[in-house]
């Protein structure tokens, strides 16, 4: 809708309240409801909203090292925009009117950073098309039972290993109709939705969108799954990895490049050996190349890397394959129209907006310097295969890494990395600094 489409829709309807949110660094949904006039009001010129949702972590402590926002600045407003395209019903919230907004400085708002790359894209010639699917974890909890048992002795939604089971999904019929059709009335329409392997386990991949309706449908589908499950009273969680006896949870990233008429997959070349064009060997070139420059951008947690071990269906090592779920990076040539990269270093723990933007921009970085392939694809096991480099085993070496390189800064801005990786290694000082269960049981007696 446009500015007068929707002036006429809320008189129409008699809207008085409209709900909007935004991401902030962790990819948490912050927003409010505001009345129908401060909406109007604020429509060309924008609202003001407190920095703090960028100056604090996930759990609301203000940071003490970064610089855009802090005691040291008094947490001002900021201008922020909503974006009418994003207008959706809710129906399981009384169908209240709902958008999506970002920031004008992309500094420190993913969305707008994704946007800034998407613009960069557009420039040379390409139509950006992505797709993020995700596993999660069901549980019989709620927020006060899981505080009530300290996080231990969860009771799944069901038991047992039981990937791609007709019979499970039956059995919680009610919650898996709702999750698909829920997710549809939003404008979030899957592809697909199972079980995976592990107790309670479901995945479901969002169908392909041009890449910010990608990114943002991928925010959208993370709240919307805890919303409906908590309506069914079980809690969806998309941790990287909650139990060390259990694989992690995905969030990889589907991604292709088209020319501007959408009609023509430039990844694909038919007369190619791999039917992939220079296209896409350049765009996988540079994913390759700027991956261990950008590793906290997918995996921007302590949990992250607890996902990212061998033999537990998550990449270890830099490198790539053809149809291969071991690499950190496979390609599927099947068709010209499916014909794509796929990104498995994201967990579900992933901001999408910026796990999306560290994919497109560093793809592009690849094409924009003609970056060739000199890395052969990885046949057999990509866990054996570390000849061009392994993944940071923690969020401290990544973030570090990350901070004190020139290619992420060139790619996003000096003042983004500075500000990110700071939030980055706020996260790491706080579970330094944790004793865990892990070292009580260890060392408590015995040492």
């Amino acid at each position: 809708m446009d500015y007068k489409e929707i002036l006429e829709y809320i008189n129409q309807h008699n809207i008085n309240k409209i709900k909007f949110a935004f991401t902030d660094i962790d990819g948490i949904l912050r927003g409010k409801i505001i009345h129908k006039e401060k909406f109007i009001s604020g429509l060309k010129d924008g609202y003001g909203f407190c920095d703090v949702v960028f100056g604090w972590d996930s759990g609301d402590v203000a940071y003490d090292d970064v610089l855009l926002t802090g005691w040291h600045t008094g947490f001002p407003d900021r201008p922020c925009q909503i974006d009418l395209s994003t207008q959706r019903q809710i129906p399981w919230q009384e169908n209240v009117l709902f958008f999506l907004a970002d920031f004008k400085d992309y500094t420190f708002c993913p969305r707008s950073l994704l946007k800034e790359i998407i613009s960069q894209s557009e420039a040379m010639g390409f139509h950006a098309v992505f797709a993020q699917e995700f596993e999660w974890f069901n549980f019989k909890e709620t927020p006060s039972s899981l505080a009530e048992k300290e996080f231990t002795k969860l009771q799944p939604l069901t038991p047992g290993m039981f990937g791609y089971s007709i019979l499970r999904t039956s059995q919680q019929s009610d919650f898996y109709y709702a999750l698909f059709n829920g997710l549809a009335s939003i404008d979030v329409p899957l592809e697909g939705l199972h079980t995976e392997t592990g107790p309670g386990v479901y995945e479901a991949a969002i169908l392909h969108d041009e890449v910010l309706r990608a990114a943002d449908k991928a925010v959208l589908f993370k709240n919307a799954v805890k919303e409906i499950a908590s309506q069914h009273g079980i809690m969806a969680s998309f941790i990287a990895k909650w139990s060390e006896k259990l694989p992690g949870c995905s969030g990889h990233l589907h991604q292709s490049l088209w020319d501007k008429n959408k009609t023509t997959n430039l990844f694909y070349d038919a007369g190619d050996a791999n039917k992939m064009s220079e296209t896409f060997k350049h765009y996988l070139a540079g994913q390759l190349y700027c991956l261990p420059h950008l590793v906290p951008m997918y995996a921007p947690t302590i949990n992250s890397y607890k996902r990212l071990v061998e033999g537990a269906w998550a990449p270890t090592n830099i490198n790539w394959g053809l149809d291969n779920r071991t690499t950190a990076l496979r390609v599927l040539n099947t068709a010209d129209k499916y014909t794509r990269l796929e990104t498995r270093i994201p967990g579900s723990d992933s901001n999408p907006y910026l796990a999306i933007a560290a994919a497109l921009a560093s793809g592009l970085y690849g094409i924009k310097n003609k970056l060739p392939l000199t890395i052969p694809p990885t046949s057999g096991n990509g866990y054996k295969d570390d000849t061009h480099g392994k993944l940071p085993s923690d969020l401290f070496d990544a973030s570090i890494q990350m901070q004190n390189s020139a290619i992420a800064k060139e790619l996003f801005g000096v003042s983004f990395v500075d500000h990110f990786t700071q939030t980055r290694l706020w996260e790491w000082k706080q579970f330094s600094r944790h004793v865990t269960d892990w070292e009580l049981k260890r060392y408590f007696e015995i040492i």
